[in-house]
Order: structure tokens, then sequence, then C-alpha cells
């Protein structure tokens, strides 16, 4: 049987299909997204299917990718109150978690919150043994107050995580059908930063849950049996079952899935992408084929944050920006997805980006003669401003004056017509309308270790080996062939004033999906 697959890819505006065989993009589709989920999924790969001769017995899998965990979260919707457990007394006592929460946030999280004595030192030595009797105790307060979701975190617990193991087998014990979130699943060193990352993706449990249920029912529907996985944001492949535990781990997908998309669909495994949408351009990096990852603490709905995310920069253009002409300015202000019908190409009544292009004469769509009596200047004004933009977010996102290529991709990509500063090439390559929905087609498995180890007694290549090791098991784990791992990025963090040596090793591999033994 042919090895077919597809890619979805569900965003706040547009749901896109991508129907693959091999390296071969068969056929797309870009519909609106739909308030059920399933709706918008079911219409776009009926209409790949229609395009070509593929049945549904025929798809291998099916690799989705979706904004909602993100949206939810920015905007305070579908969360629960969250049962928070700090293990770490009689250190961090001083710093109390969600202190640095927007308020609003507080609120919906609730305030149960219980800090107990425990956690270990950065070598995964103990600093206090865990207070087991008042984790007892503090779970029959949550289940008197019927928590549903609980976030655990211990002192230096992405090191040695047996307390944080130990406390969610006594919560279970208590509240068996309650869901755990161990920040040491999710962040990485940095106490209040992986803390906040576990507490988020506990507030995201119900929803987490019925998405996924959502896409299930969608491919019932199409009367497609083959295993489904969903993107995450370093553009590898989570099981369904893996996402329902871990929804935050999605967050900022949809630039990783556009970033993969563009590679593939280039050829280039190191350039800088610019996702241009309705509203937005996300930039990014690509270093070898694989976005490059934010260095620093990053910042989602106002919550600081330490787990994998890729470092994407967002400006407001797109091709439903509003363009004003006295004087010129474009954006952050957009129609959206009003624009088939607001565009002054489409009959409406306001003057956009896309109209300027159209206007312009290097984009092709709508009804040209609607543009015709805008002042030439005026238009001229109007595209520079438009290039101006997108050199300066590209230009944010470089790290040398070396000339490097330029991938656009997204259903505004036709914006761009003049040479960017500091740009050798830019490229549009064909279907990069929805490079989002191919990225997710064709994302590997990976696998990631984060860890302290002291040189002094492993020595340095041992240390390697085994973390490098560690990050291919997690792989294999999550459904990786054995076969053919490669690692992806390795960073040597020495950490002063400790002794030993000790550095922190951060390795990240992938590989292809391993779909036989799933299936």
């Amino acid at each position: 049987m042919s090895n077919y697959r597809i890619g979805v890819d569900v965003g706040g505006t547009n749901t896109d299909a991508a129907l693959m065989l091999e390296d071969e993009v068969v056929a797309t589709q870009k519909m609106p997204t739909t308030s059920d989920v399933s709706s918008g999924i079911i219409a776009a790969i009926k209409s790949v299917f229609e395009q070509s001769s593929v049945t549904p017995d025929m798809i291998k899998c099916v690799m989705i990718g979706t904004t909602h965990f993100t949206n939810a979260f920015v905007e305070r919707k579908n969360l629960l109150p969250v049962g928070i457990i700090r293990i770490a007394e009689p250190a961090a006592k001083g710093v109390p978690p969600l202190i640095d929460w927007p308020e609003d946030f507080r609120n919906v999280i609730g305030t149960h919150i219980h800090s107990l004595q425990g956690g270990y030192n950065y070598d995964g030595s103990i600093n206090s043994e865990l207070d087991e009797p008042a984790l007892y105790e503090v779970a029959g307060k949550l289940k008197a107050r019927d928590i549903k979701t609980v976030a655990i975190t211990g002192l230096f617990s992405s090191v040695n995580d047996k307390m944080e193991q130990r406390a969610a087998q006594i919560i279970h014990s208590v509240l068996p059908k309650c869901s755990v979130t161990l920040s040491s699943s999710i962040g990485k060193m940095g106490l209040l930063e992986r803390e906040n990352a576990a507490i988020m993706n506990a507030s995201l449990a119900v929803l987490s849950k019925h998405v996924v249920q959502s896409f299930k029912a969608a491919l019932k529907a199409l009367r497609i049996s083959a295993p489904f996985f969903i993107s995450q944001n370093d553009g590898t492949l989570m099981s369904a079952d893996y996402v329902e535990k871990y929804p935050v781990l999605t967050f900022a997908s949809g630039p990783t899935n556009s970033m993969r998309g563009a590679a593939y669909l280039s050829g280039l495994k190191d350039a800088i992408v610019a996702d241009i949408g309705g509203t937005t351009t996300d930039i990014g990096v690509l270093s070898g084929g694989f976005p490059r990852e934010s260095a620093v603490s990053v910042d989602i709905g106002g919550v600081r944050t330490n787990f994998r995310m890729p470092d994407i920069f967002a400006i407001g253009l797109g091709g439903g920006s509003i363009v004003k002409t006295n004087p010129i300015s474009i954006g952050p202000q957009s129609v959206g997805y009003e624009l088939s019908h607001e565009a002054l190409v489409f009959g409406g009544e306001t003057l956009t980006a896309s109209d300027i292009a159209v206007a312009s004469g290097y984009a092709n769509f709508g009804d040209k003669a609607k543009v015709n009596h805008l002042d030439k200047a005026k238009i001229k004004a109007a595209v520079e401003h438009i290039h101006s933009i997108l050199a300066e977010g590209v230009d944010r996102m470089k790290t040398s004056a070396k000339p490097v290529p330029l991938i656009l991709v997204g259903g505004g990509s036709v914006l761009i017509h003049n040479e960017i500063p500091g740009i050798s090439e830019v490229i549009i390559p064909k279907n990069a309308d929805v490079a989002n929905a191919i990225g997710a087609s064709i994302a590997q498995i990976g696998g990631e270790t984060d860890r302290v180890y002291s040189y002094e007694d492993l020595g340095r290549d041992k240390s390697i080996e085994m973390a490098i090791s560690q990050a291919k098991k997690v792989a294999i784990n999550a459904g990786a062939e054995p076969e053919g791992i490669e690692v992806t990025d390795m960073e040597e963090l020495p950490i002063p004033y400790m002794p030993g040596e000790a550095v922190r090793l951060k390795v990240k591999v992938a590989g292809h999906l391993n779909i036989g033994s799933m299936s």
C-alpha cells in the first residue's frame, strides 16, 4: 500500500490540509476554521480526497497542528482551577507560586497553593526529605474542594524527579481521577518558569481531552482508521494520548509547522522564514532544517515560562492589514478573516495591504479595476512601507550582517515583491500558502534531555554519550524508528561556582515516525 499521509493545520481563521505521497504534494486545500473544530477538518480533508483518487483506507497516518491551546490560554478561556504543589522548602520560601502572574489569571487559576518540604540539589542529591504526611493532608484539602487538576513542582526536579513522581502517587491515591502535571516533564532548569509551565499545562486538562476527541471524531467521520499525531512546537510529533497530558507543548506549533514546511518546499535548511498571514507575520530562523529555539524565557499571555519554544518575532503585517494614506500607515489593525469581502478588490470599502499589492501589479486576485483610482504616489509609498516593516523584522532576527535567504510562506506572501536589505534572495515556493499543513505532514518524532553532569566524575565524552542516549530513548518511546535518529541540537553550558566541573547538557534528537509499530 502506498505511503499516503495527511497534514492538517487548524488555525484561528483557516484550516489547511495537504495530502502527501512520500515527498510529493498530491493535493492541498484551505477552508475556514469552524467553531466545532471537526467540521473544518472534515471539509478540508474531503476536498483533498476529491482532488485525487485517494481513499480513506489508503492513508497511513494523519498529522495535525493546532492553535487551540495557545488561544485558550491567551484569551483566558476554558481553563480549570489548579491545585498547586511546590516541593522546595526550606528553599524558595520568599517567592511564592503565581507571584508574577497577571491578576486575572490568578483569579481563574485559583488560590489552591501549597508549599511543602522537599527537593534536591543541582547534582540530584537530596536537599530536604519529602514531607509525605503533609502531602496527604494537602491531597485531602484538594479533594474537599473538588480540584480536578494538579501541578507539582520540585526543587531541581529536572535533574531528579523522584520526589515529584512520589508526590503524584500520593495525589492519585487520594484523588484517583485527578489529572497531574509534573514540572520535570515539561520545563527546564529554573524553578519559577518551570512551575509556571506546569500550572499552565494543568489548567488545560479538560480542554485537551475535548480537542483531541474532536480530532478523533473528525477522522472517524471520514472513515480514516490510520493513527494520528499532533505537532508540537519544536517541529516534531506527539501521540494523541501524549497531547492530552501535555497540551502546553503545542504552543507556537503553527509558526513551527510553517517553518518546517518552508524548509521542505524550498530545499533550504538554513534561512530566515516569514510566515505572512491575514493579520500578522511570524519571522523565525531555520537552523539545520528546524526552527531556532528561543534562548530566553518566553512570555505567553503575560506568564513567563522556560519550556522549549521557537524563537519567533511577530509583527503587525498581513494581507488584511488596514492601510491609511495620510500619513502612510499599515496595520497593526486588520480586517482579518473578513478580507474576502472587506478589501477594495473584493468589493469592500477598506483599503488593505492586499489592495496595495494588486494596485502595484505584482499580485493578481480580485478586481483590479476597483483600485485603479488610487493615487500612484501613495501606492508607491505604501509598498515601500510594507517592505520596510518586513525588513526591520528580518533585521531583528539576524545574528550577523552576512546576507541570508528569505523564504516567504503563508497567504500574505504576495505582499512582498522588492528586495529586502541583508537578504541574498527572496524565495516564494510552490504551495507556500499551505506550508503549515505541509510542515505538519513531514514532522518527525523528537526526544530531548536537559540535565546537569559532572565532567570531573564522568568526563566530557561519557557525559555527552549519556545525554544523547537518554534523548534517543525518549524519542523511541514516543514512536521514532530506532535507526536514523539524529542529533539536531546540543548545548554545553558550564555552571559557574558549582563543584565538580558541573555542566548543563541540552540535547535534542529527531527521527522518522515508526508508523508500522503504531498502526
